[in-house]
């Protein structure tokens, strides 16, 4: 069959460290192996050499033994992070009423206390300014048809279109981000019931009764998709013209305003619907339904209540080694930690998006680099590459597959940017909420199994599920 839809291929998740694939962490515990060997040759005695195995054993395993993919020693920050968190009370969260919260502040736990929100007196939308990473971010609901039921050329041509949307922004050079998330949601039934009011007459028979309690019932149990655009301006990047336009926040909203006016434009030429940036009001519900699964059709059947930014976010939050609690939620994060290998068509996460049954939110986190940072970067990767063969070649290894397609991945890369195109690092959250831990579980085993169709590989974020699921908010945060 003849097909306009061309095919696209991700690049590979660099493993190569800084000497023999070796990471910083990794070459410290060899090298204290190493140290302690030399030093219990030079002291001599068998005593000292028996000594000496045993921490000559533990960096080595620690070094090479893998767990959950990951070296050991790779998991020593997160555990150590997790303990001292777990020592200090960190891990669970319960709202002070009592204590008044600082003006114009989420009333998000964690870091995430510290954003805050700034309104826009010209258009009315809600600006989210973090003060430790200075990024200012605006969110924008679209609309899209559904992609899967569109003609090969048709989506080619969207595909197309997405892609000038993201060139855009690797051309802006203010941006430190633009998040991409999909949530799946329980439908409220508010369409449906307005339509009957609308449409439907009320004469109070047994038909228009039995109508009526349908419309009541089927408006919950089914499933609706919201997809929301964040961009984040970097205040550091456009601190010069900030000034120019006033200064402080008051300048760094015109500034993004700019932006905002870019990204709808290139939204429009890409045939997707902004239906308009978030309002306080907005962002209000879309923090609550994030942690409060119950709270979701409530706040949509009534538009008056639960609309204070403010006191958007959770009562209580308990954070365990692999999941989350908050408020009627246990929730999991799951980070896709590797992309198609081989050429896939643009379609390939219908499967995970489209799974039924299951509340969930994919992010796309896009991270645009400027030309020269780019082209730093990709220099980089390959004098590690060319020092890694000269090491191999000197001690006789034979260079594998994998490290061959990770040098052809970046050559390509080096000769898109050549060409003129962008580069953006993207990473993939996937959250999974459900109402008790067993659900979840399942939820979770069901995901897994839509990745794999996807062609993705997912790993779940052990010990940094509070921090992940902060991220995953479409706040647009920069990823620790």
């Amino acid at each position: 069959m003849t097909t306009d839809l061309a095919p696209v291929k991700f690049s590979r998740l660099s493993r190569r460290g800084v000497l023999l694939g070796l990471s910083p962490s990794q070459l410290a515990t060899v090298g204290i192996a190493a140290v302690t060997l030399v030093i219990a040759l030079y002291a001599g005695g068998t005593s000292a050499l028996a000594g000496a195995v045993p921490i000559i054993g533990a960096c080595t395993a620690l070094s090479f033994l893998k767990v959950a993919g990951r070296p050991v020693v790779a998991w020593l920050p997160i555990g150590t992070v997790w303990l001292r968190r777990s020592m200090t009370g960190q891990l669970d969260y319960r709202r002070n009423f009592t204590r008044p919260r600082q003006a114009g502040t989420l009333a998000l736990p964690g870091d995430a206390a510290r954003l805050q929100q700034w309104e826009d007196a010209e258009t009315g939308a809600v600006m989210v300014h973090d003060p430790h990473a200075a990024t200012l971010t605006a969110i924008v609901a679209v609309t899209h048809p559904a992609f899967v039921l569109l003609d090969p050329a048709e989506q080619q041509r969207r595909v197309t279109g997405w892609g000038r949307v993201l060139a855009t922004a690797c051309r802006s050079g203010r941006l430190a981000a633009v998040q991409v998330t999909e949530r799946t949601l329980p439908d409220s039934g508010k369409s449906l019931t307005e339509w009957w009011e609308t449409h439907g007459t009320d004469d109070d028979t047994w038909a228009a009764r039995t109508y009526a309690e349908l419309i009541d019932r089927a408006g919950p149990a089914s499933e609706r998709h919201a997809t929301t655009i964040s961009i984040a301006l970097d205040m550091r990047a456009a601190s010069r013209v900030i000034r120019a336009a006033g200064g402080g926040r008051k300048g760094a909203a015109a500034v993004l305003r700019q932006e905002m006016s870019a990204l709808t434009a290139a939204l429009r030429s890409a045939e997707l619907n902004p239906e308009g940036w978030l309002t306080p009001a907005d962002l209000a519900v879309v923090l609550r339904s994030a942690y409060d699964l119950d709270a979701a059709p409530a706040r949509e059947r009534h538009p008056d209540l639960g609309r204070d930014l403010t006191q958007a976010g959770p009562i209580a939050v308990s954070e365990s080694w692999g999941s989350l609690r908050s408020d009627s939620a246990h929730h999991a994060v799951l980070w896709i930690s590797e992309w198609p290998r081989s050429q896939v068509y643009p379609g390939f996460l219908a499967p995970l998006l489209l799974t039924s049954g299951i509340r969930r939110a994919l992010t796309l986190y896009y991270q645009p680099l400027r030309t020269d940072t780019a082209a730093r970067d990709i220099r980089r990767k390959k004098t590690e590459y060319v020092s890694d063969a000269t090491q191999r070649a000197k001690l006789g290894q034979i260079e594998d597959a994998q490290q061959s397609a990770e040098y052809r991945d970046v050559l390509q890369q080096e000769a898109e940017l050549t060409a003129g195109h962008g580069i953006l690092r993207t990473t993939g959250l996937i959250t999974i909420s459900a109402p008790d831990d067993h659900e979840l579980e399942k939820a979770i085993a069901t995901v897994e199994q839509a990745a794999i169709q996807s062609c993705c590989e997912t790993r779940r974020l052990w010990g940094q599920q509070a921090r992940s699921f902060a991220t995953a908010l479409p706040l647009s945060r920069r990823l620790s």
